[in-house]
């Protein structure tokens, strides 16, 4: 196996097949790496609300992404592509409207050593400090504007990360069940926002 770019797009990205997007530059000469994947547990109910308003961007499923920084020399070596000055870095927008240097790749299902790079979920109750900070962004919803979807009456936060395996991924996801009604937005929220929101703290997302 070997990582060829400009193999894959977000569009073409077929069930469990990942995506290294591209790499973009960030503080103290590192990179950070945008990895998306097309995940699909089988066991899982369908999501017929979904499937009945996909024309609509707001219920559109999305692949599942995860960001990872790196030094660039090692991001090289590892994945035998050229992070350097020599790479094809142009400046672009960031999605907080600031300027950055990016790298496209689009590399599709990466390897390093032969072990494909996979994103695996992990659901929680327990907000980081930024999720408790901007619960309105972070906890789990019916579509990008929809009710937040509840665990025991918490607020779900859904976490990923990127590791390497070749097995299959399904079993390695943590999903926690949600409550059978959703929690409402806005003034007919919970008294569990207020649960989440004692949490928080004045850390930022690093970037």
């Amino acid at each position: 196996m070997a990582n060829q770019l400009n193999s894959g797009t977000l569009d073409t990205l077929k069930p469990n097949d990942t995506l290294l997007l591209q790499a973009r530059k960030v503080a103290n000469g590192k990179i950070q790496l945008e990895v998306a994947e097309s995940i699909q547990v089988s066991d899982r109910p369908m999501n017929v609300l979904g499937m009945l308003n996909k024309s609509d961007d707001r219920f559109k499923s999305n692949a599942r992404r995860t960001w990872i920084t790196a030094e660039p020399t090692d991001a090289s070596e590892l994945f035998n592509v050229s992070f350097g000055m020599d790479a094809g870095w142009y400046m672009g927008e960031s999605k907080a409207g600031t300027q950055v240097e990016l790298l496209d790749l689009n590399i599709l299902n990466p390897v390093i050593n032969d072990m494909r790079c996979r994103i695996l979920i992990t659901e929680t109750i327990e907000p980081t400090d930024w999720q408790a900070e901007n619960v309105e962004r972070a906890a789990k919803r019916k579509g990008a504007e929809g009710e937040f979807i509840t665990h025991d009456s918490n607020y779900i936060f859904s976490n990923t990360t990127l590791v390497l395996t070749n097995e299959d991924t399904k079993s390695m996801h943590t999903f926690l069940k949600p409550d059978s009604v959703a929690m409402q937005t806005g003034d007919n929220t919970t008294a569990s926002v207020a649960s989440v929101l004692n949490t928080a703290t004045t850390a930022e997302i690093d970037l």
